[in-house]
This record gives C-alpha cells, structure tokens and sequence, in this order.
C-alpha cells in the first residue's frame, strides 16, 4: 500500500461540482489499495476577496490579522472537501494547518516551515481515515496563526509528503506538467517525463510558474519525489526527482521567460571594499529580491557601477531605498532605471558536460535580431535580459535552436 499525497490548488476546488471531482479522484486513488492525504488551497478567488475585504477597512491592514483572515480560505475548503469524501462514502476528517503539525517561523503573510510533527496526522492515517489538510498555513511557536505566502499549500503538500515519508507527492493543477517552454508562447513545446530537483529550481526561479522555487528546494533537502500533473485528467505528469547519469545527455532540458522585470544601474560609485555590501544590504531591508547582479569597475577614476534586476513592482521601492544611501556615501552617484524588460533562460545539467550551449543561444537571438541586454550565467542556466515586447520571439527562437519539440533519442 502506497501513501500519496495529493495537493489541490484554488482552481481544481473551485466549485461544488470540482470539489465533488477532487473528492472522488481521492476516493478512487483509495479504492486503487493506497493510502491518500489531499492537502487544499481556498477556492479559487476567495484569498483575493477575503484581502479585498480587508483593504476596505485598512489600505495596510495588520499582517497578523490578515493571516487569521486568510486562513479561513482553506478551513473553509477542507471541510467542504472533508463533507464531499463522507458523502462518497469515504471516512474522511479535516484538519488544519495547526493540527497538522506545521510550525512556522518568520514574517507574517510570508511564513517559512520550521519544523513538523505528523502525530496526529499518523494517529488518523492509523486509523483508516482519509486526511485533508488546509494548505498555505501554519502555526508560530508561540501560537499565532501564520501564512506561507505564495505557493504555499505547494510547500504544505511537500512538507507534509516528508514527515509522512509518504511514497510520491502529487501535484494537481490545471497543467499537465512541465514543459520545455510555457505551450501559450510556444506552441510546439513538449511535456517531460521528468526533471531533476535543479533544472525545475533554476525554471522555477527563472519564471517558470508551475512551482515555487522553495518548494522545489524543501522537496530536494527532504529527497520528495513529486509529480506534476493535471487534476482533469489521467495522463501521466512530470516526476520531479534526484538528477540520475542519463539526464546529462539532454543539454537544454527547458526555456523560462520572466516578464514584467526592470533594471536599475547606479554609478559613480566609489571603488572600495563593502561598498556593494551596503548597497544591496538596503534593498534587503526593504525585503527586495534581487536576480541578476553586474558589477564592473572602471580603472581610470576608481569608480564602479552596479546593475541589477528586479521585479517592476520594486523599482519605486528601491529607488526609495537607495537614495538617501547613495546621498550619504558620494554626491556623484547616479540612478538610472529601465522598465519594460523581461529574462530568458535556458536550463540543463548537460552544460556540465557539453560546450557551445552559450554561443547557440546567443546567435539564434543575434539571428532573429535580438538584442541582449544584461547576461547572467550558473553551472546548469543561462540567463539573459532582452526588450519585453521581443521575449516571445526570443523564447521561440531559442526553444528551435536546442530542438527542444524533439523527444531526446
């Protein structure tokens, strides 16, 4: 007997007749001899709603407050989950993300699992029950509700799948796993069969919106094999699991495209040690995320300049930041900033062991007439900036030059 957990996202659960849908695909994965845990998110629109509520009252509503408010999205689908399973003649119990055992540490509104204890958990499993556990929540160490933030009931399900030593982890969504480019931009792209914990973290990381990046790291630290597939039908997902010798004969495993990015360059910088620590350490302060950094310097003045990649939401954000810093420390820096771009990556640990992926890249996007902007590499990704409105051109491109419509022979 098999234990599987199963996650559901807001789509999948976002109606009567979809909740009835996911009860029974759990009844029949029972009724197939296994064991099976559904871990939910809200119905799809309630999360927004319940903020939407709350910024009627408060532009800035209290984020501990908001986590008590949002964590009624998923109670509410768990029990009318729970209710769907009895009513098919399943025992079935519902629990939350406190009776689950899932303590959370950090910021409210963007929690992070600090450790689990499956005990109750187990003792229902012992006791025939089929369990749905509210996604996306936890509990603090000193009792407050805590949410988890984007992709959370993603990190619930693998979380849970890893105190349960559960045999695979399945998550269900409105995809029917990952492929080589999104199909919506490139029409010929292909679904994997599987992926490795690295590849799916750099696409994760590089746009590619089928998971989290942490999500994918927790399963990696915890060895959770998980498959993503679609709740409307059968059809095989994509495993997504250690990296084994064969996966290095596929250089190029997928293209990820980020839109919605921009730059901000600042220079005149003086050249001198922990200068690029003070100045990334105000944006960490102001909690912005950073992706592609680029520092050169320029002999002749002992000046240097920074580049760095963001999402557009933070450029007024960090220029707010970086301003009264840059006052402080010379009265020639400049801040330059550019919306309006978007990142390209190519993905695969076959760059390990293959060369020239770089020169393809960049003479497919050279030959459709594509300029590059900032260029960021790591030992299984290449990444490059290129103009928004040329991103598409650019992943389609690049997604024919590495022949990736083509099944590895």
């Amino acid at each position: 007997m098999a234990l599987i957990v199963q996650k559901y996202g807001g789509t999948s659960v976002g109606s009567i007749d979809r909740i009835r849908n996911v009860a029974a695909r759990m009844k029949q994965t029972r009724d197939e001899g296994n064991q099976v845990i559904g871990v939910v998110s809200a119905m799809s629109g309630v999360t927004d709603g319940l903020i939407g509520m709350a910024k009627e009252l408060d532009e800035n509503p209290s984020e501990r407050e908001l986590d008590v408010l949002l964590a009624t999205g998923e109670q509410q689908t768990i029990a009318l989950v729970a209710m769907a399973l009895l009513a098919q003649g399943v025992d079935a119990a519902s629990i939350t993300g406190r009776q689950a055992g899932i303590f959370t540490t950090g910021s409210h509104t963007r929690g992070r699992i600090s450790n689990m204890d499956p005990t109750l958990m187990k003792r229902f499993i012992d006791e025939g029950k089929t369990l749905v556990v509210a996604g996306f929540q936890g509990i603090t160490v000193d009792g407050m509700v805590h949410t988890l933030g984007r992709g959370g009931s993603d990190l619930t399900a693998i979380a849970v799948a890893a105190a349960l030593k559960a045999d695979v982890c399945q998550i269900l969504t409105d995809v029917d796993g990952v492929y080589t480019c999104d199909p919506r931009v490139v029409k010929n792209a292909r679904k994997l069969p599987e992926i490795s914990y690295d590849e799916m973290l750099e696409m994760a990381s590089s746009g590619s919106k089928v998971m989290q990046s942490r999500s994918v790291e927790f399963a990696k630290k915890f060895g959770v094999v998980f498959e993503v597939r679609s709740s409307l039908n059968d059809n095989p997902g994509t495993l997504v699991l250690e990296e084994h010798p064969n996966m290095e004969n596929v250089v190029i495993r997928g293209i990820s495209i980020e839109r919605s990015q921009a730059r901000v360059t600042i220079s005149g910088i003086p050249d001198l040690p922990g200068m690029s620590g003070k100045i990334l350490g105000v944006l960490a302060d102001a909690e912005i995320n950073l992706d592609m950094i680029v520092s050169n310097t320029s002999n002749d003045d002992n000046l240097s300049r920074h580049s760095f990649t963001m999402h557009s939401t933070d450029l007024g954000k960090a220029q707010a930041a970086l301003k009264p810093l840059l006052a402080e420390l010379t009265p020639n820096a400049q801040i330059q900033t550019e919306a309006g771009i978007a990142k390209l990556s190519a993905v695969g640990i076959g760059m390990r062991s293959h060369s020239g992926v770089a020169a393809t890249m960049f003479k497919a996007l050279g030959d459709k007439g594509i300029n590059i902007g900032m260029i960021s590499t790591s030992e299984i990704k290449i990444a490059v900036t290129v103009d928004e409105v040329h991103i598409e051109d650019a992943a389609r491109a690049v997604h024919d030059a590495f022949g990736l419509d083509k099944a590895p022979v």
